[in-house]
C-alpha cells in the first residue's frame, strides 16, 4: 500500500508541476485524437445525412454494413492501416507509417462509423417528423439535410464528442500503426500500457488520471448540451 501510496503521490507531483514527458504526451494525444475526429465528422455527417433522408437500392445493405462497422475490433483496423502504409502496401511510398499522421488515420477509420451511425439516427428520427414539412416547402435532398442538421445541432454535437471521447481511449489500433515511439508516437494510452509494464507507475498514474480527467469532461460536456437542449426546445 506505500508504494501505490507514493505512486499516486509522484503522479500528482507530475502533474502539478507540468512535467514535460507528461504533457508533452497529453498534448499529441488531444493533437492526434481532435485531427481524427474532425476527418471522421466531416466524412460521417454527410453520410449519416445521406442516409437518414435517401432511399435508394442497397441502403438496408449499407445500414447493415455501417452498423457492423461501428464495433469493428480496433486491433483489425490498426492491421489494415498498417497494411495499406507498409513498405509493400499501396501506400507505402508515402512513409506515414510509424507517424502521427498514421494514428489520425487508424483513429478516424475507428471513429467515422460511429459518427455516421449515430448521425444517422438523429437526423433520420428528425426526417420522420419534419418530412412532409420540409417537401411542401419545395426544400431539396441537400436544403432539408442542412435544415435538419442546424436543428439537430446540439444532439449532433453530442455525437461528435463521444466519437472524441472513442479516439481517446484507442489503444489498439494506435499502438500497431505508431509503434510508441517516445517523443513521436507515444500518446497517453499506449504510455500508460508500456509504462505499467515496466513498472513506472507514477507517470502511469498521471497519465491515466489526466486521461480519464478527458473522458470525464468529454462526457459532462455532452450532458450538459443534452440537458440544455431539452430545456430550450422540449
Amino acid at each position: 500500500m506505500g508504494d501505490i501510496g507514493s505512486a499516486f503521490a509522484e503522479a500528482a507531483r507530475l502533474i502539478a508541476s507540468a512535467d514535460t514527458m507528461l504533457f508533452g504526451i497529453v498534448l499529441l494525444s488531444l493533437e492526434v485524437s481532435l485531427t481524427a475526429v474532425v476527418a471522421a465528422t466531416a466524412i460521417g455527417l454527410p453520410l449519416g445525412a445521406v442516409l437518414a433522408i435517401r432511399r435508394f437500392p442497397g441502403r438496408p445493405v449499407l445500414l447493415v454494413t455501417l452498423n457492423a462497422l461501428m464495433g469493428l475490433p480496433p486491433v483489425v483496423v490498426g492491421l489494415l492501416v498498417y497494411l495499406m502504409l507498409s513498405r509493400d502496401g499501396p501506400l507505402g511510398e508515402l512513409g506515414l507509417l510509424f507517424t502521427p499522421t498514421a494514428m489520425v488515420i487508424a483513429q478516424a477509420m475507428l471513429v467515422t462509423p460511429i459518427i455516421a451511425g449515430l448521425s444517422r439516427q438523429v437526423l433520420e428520427d428528425a426526417w420522420h417528423e419534419y418530412e412532409e414539412q420540409l417537401r411542401s416547402l419545395g426544400a431539396t435532398a441537400s436544403t432539408a439535410a442542412a435544415t435538419l442538421v442546424w436543428d439537430t445541432r446540439y444532439s449532433l454535437v453530442t455525437v461528435v464528442l463521444a466519437g472524441f471521447g472513442r479516439a481517446a481511449a484507442e489503444v489498439g489500433a494506435v499502438i500497431i500503426v505508431g509503434g510508441n515511439i517516445d517523443g513521436v508516437t507515444r500518446v497517453m494510452t499506449t504510455a500508460i500500457s508500456l509504462e505499467t509494464s515496466k513498472g513506472d507507475l507514477p507517470l502511469a498514474l498521471g497519465l491515466g488520471i489526466i486521461l480519464v480527467g478527458v473522458v470525464f469532461i468529454v462526457n459532462a460536456a455532452a450532458q450538459l448540451i443534452k440537458t440544455a437542449a431539452v430545456r430550450r426546445y422540449g
